[in-house]
């Protein structure tokens, strides 16, 4: 079960609080710090500890659920499963190839300078597991 400190979502943003969930769990998961057999919080559980609606967490749960990521079960939770690498479409690494553009132009409009990106990206891609 990942420690509610790993998890963290700003109810002010505008990114959805579902959406953030998903997306800290998905990284807790690439990164291996939830392998296989790992038990989640329960969906109560987590949203009292991150201040929102049961729905909201069930939410989450089920997208991962739906991506291969979980097994959800009626009064057993979630638990971590095994799941292989499935190959992007084509249409996916374009969608993806977009976002990180609009990133990368984020980061250069703040001031971060396109050599220490290349390093974030490459620090960042080497530490997944593979």
């Amino acid at each position: 079960m990942p420690p509610p400190a790993k998890i963290r979502i700003d109810l002010n943003s505008a990114v959805p609080a579902y959406r953030q969930i998903v997306d800290a769990v998905r990284v807790l998961l690439v990164e291996g710090a939830l392998p296989p057999g790992s038990e989640l919080p329960s969906v109560r559980r987590l949203a009292m500890d991150l201040g929102v609606h049961f729905n909201t967490v069930g939410e989450a749960y089920r997208e991962l659920a739906a991506e291969g990521w979980l097994d959800l079960r009626h009064g057993r939770g979630a638990t971590v499963i095994a799941r292989g690498s499935p190959a992007a479409r084509p249409e996916q690494l374009q969608e993806f190839r977009t976002r990180l553009r609009s990133l990368v132009a984020q980061m250069r409009s703040e001031g971060v300078a396109p050599a220490r990106i290349a390093a974030e990206l490459r620090s960042l891609t080497e530490s997944l597991k593979p």
